[in-house]
């Protein structure tokens, strides 16, 4: 086994295993992944709220400071991309498949099925709803993957070390991270992508057969997604050849502009008044709340935790289990940009298209609600299609929605495959086609066996248990930054008061 491969063969080898498993004793892997999660969800509730508030903090210090103003690269070196692809490429890797999964169904799971505070189908329970899918898709979600992306960038870009997990605790572990331990935070960080990137596939494959059964009234059905997730797979191997800068940036262009089309649509056809007004009292709302929202557990209130424990709690894992993906895709195109560029982009740009975009849907599925049509009764995956039901052009639209969510399975997947080739041959810029060919075959195969034990709540388990051991070690990837910055703000005088040497006097 060449070295250099070890993480490579050693974290396909676990991989392979689960997915055996999953293959072969289903139930028994579903049985196992659900006791599994609740006991993580019920005994680590508090640390996943209190980390990721850490996480938020950590990036709005580093957003004032005069630490800022380092650039993450030489300082010769300039961005790779334009600031419009760069914001699209980090957009498309970093919610993708997500934000259309959910557009409509959070906003209206939160208003008629099951409400963060116990105002189900009221005029307050529409503002709760709306507050609190801003809260999962807003700051503290990008902060995540800012978090990681940043450290990252920082250790590679200006420190000159491989891009791996591992090289970014260097401060902290020394010579360690180069050995054993360095190995195995890097096979952990692997797993966790795979399973992160994999349940989003899933999600993917889940709603374009929900918009396939709901149009053309096709199964709805294990064997309607395996096929599904055959024919983009086959797509997304052809733009995963193609390279960084062909592939994965035209796909992220193409997907922030048919998403923006469909948003225009939703916006101009849909309730535009409310989605306007909804907007600003939300953002309100939001902001006046952002504390509280940060730490809410509900340690006597049982209905309320279970909520947070199934929508809180499962988001912070969502996206600390996509972390390593998104942040080292993140750090690899954002070469260039000083610290203070990188969080304003990366934490708020992102979360504001986040809060229009659920707001514009989210309104438009509890409009539709309130006129008497039940979007609530219909499964997550067809939500947003029956939203688009009772708009002009109706089918065409419904046939955009369904474009857009390939192009974003395909941009995920694309991207995935390329960090885990970047992750699992010691940090290449440039990983081999064959590593990436593997890496996407796996992904699938991997999305498949968890739809296959289990469906969304497979996923959904699945996701929470591998974000667990990787948010301890990017808790001290945040700690390792620090400690990295104070020693060269200090070496720079960055930030520092400088007075005037006394002037010596001739008496």
């Amino acid at each position: 086994m060449k070295k250099s491969l070890v993480v490579f063969y050693v974290s396909l080898a676990i991989l392979a295993s689960l997915v055996l498993m999953g293959v072969l004793i289903p139930e028994s892997l579903e049985r196992t992944t659900s006791s599994t999660q609740s006991f993580i969800t019920n005994s680590f509730g508090w640390y996943y709220l209190g980390i990721v508030s850490f996480f938020v903090a950590v990036l709005i210090y580093l957003l004032i400071s005069p630490i800022g103003k380092i650039k993450l690269g030489k300082p010769t070196d300039k961005p790779e991309f334009s600031r419009p692809t760069w914001i699209a490429m980090l957009f498309s890797a970093g919610v993708g498949i997500g934000l259309i999964f959910y557009g409509t169904f959070e906003p209206i799971s939160h208003y008629a099925i099951s409400s963060p505070t116990g105002e189900l189908s009221t005029p307050q329970g529409i503002k709760d709803a709306m507050r609190f899918t801003f809260f999962h898709y807003g700051i503290h979600a990008w902060a995540i993957y800012g978090a990681i992306a940043l450290t990252l960038a920082y250790f590679t870009f200006r420190k000159g070390e491989p891009s791996l997990i591992s090289r970014t605790l260097r401060p902290l572990i020394g010579k360690h991270a180069d050995g054993v331990v360095g190995k195995i935070i890097d096979i952990i960080a692997v797993i966790s992508t795979v399973m992160g990137v994999a349940t989003s596939l899933g999600f993917g494959a889940m709603q374009i057969n929900g918009g396939l059964s709901y149009l053309f009234g096709i199964p709805s059905n294990i064997l309607s997604q395996t096929l599904i997730i055959l024919v983009v797979t086959v797509l997304f191997m052809i733009s995963a050849l193609t390279g960084l800068g062909k592939g994965i940036k035209i796909l992220s262009n193409l997907n922030m502009g048919l998403s923006g089309i469909l948003f225009l649509i939703v916006l101009i056809f849909g309730p535009t008044l409310f989605i306007l007004n909804l907007l600003m009292d939300t953002l309100g709302s939001y902001l006046h709340n952002f504390v509280r929202m940060s730490t809410r557990i509900a340690p006597v209130n049982e209905e309320a935790r279970s909520w947070i424990n199934n929508w809180t709690i499962f988001y912070w894992a969502w996206w600390i289990a996509w972390s390593p993906f998104v942040g080292v895709f993140i750090a690899r195109v954002s070469k260039g940009r000083t610290i203070r560029e990188f969080i304003i982009y990366v934490l708020l740009t992102p979360s504001l298209i986040s809060f229009l975009w659920f707001t514009t849907f989210g309104g438009a599925a509890i409009s539709t609600e309130l006129s008497g049509i039940s979007i609530s009764s219909l499964l997550p995956e067809e939500s947003l299609f029956g939203v688009l039901e009772g708009f002009p052009f109706s089918m065409a639209f419904s046939i955009l929605a369904i474009i857009i969510i390939i192009s974003f399975f395909i941009t995920s997947a694309d991207s995935g495959t390329f960090v885990l080739g970047m992750m699992t041959t010691n940090g290449s810029q440039n990983p081999s086609n064959k590593i990436k060919v593997t890496w996407g075959i796996l992904l699938s195969v991997t999305a498949l066996t968890l739809l296959y034990s289990g469906g969304l709540l497979a996923l959904q388990n699945t996701m929470v248990i591998a974000a667990l051991p990787f948010s301890v070690i990017l808790g001290f990837m945040v700690f390792s930054l620090i400690k990295s910055l104070k020693q060269e703000r200090k070496e720079l005088g960055i930030g520092q008061l400088r007075y005037p040497e006394p002037k010596e006097t001739n008496k």
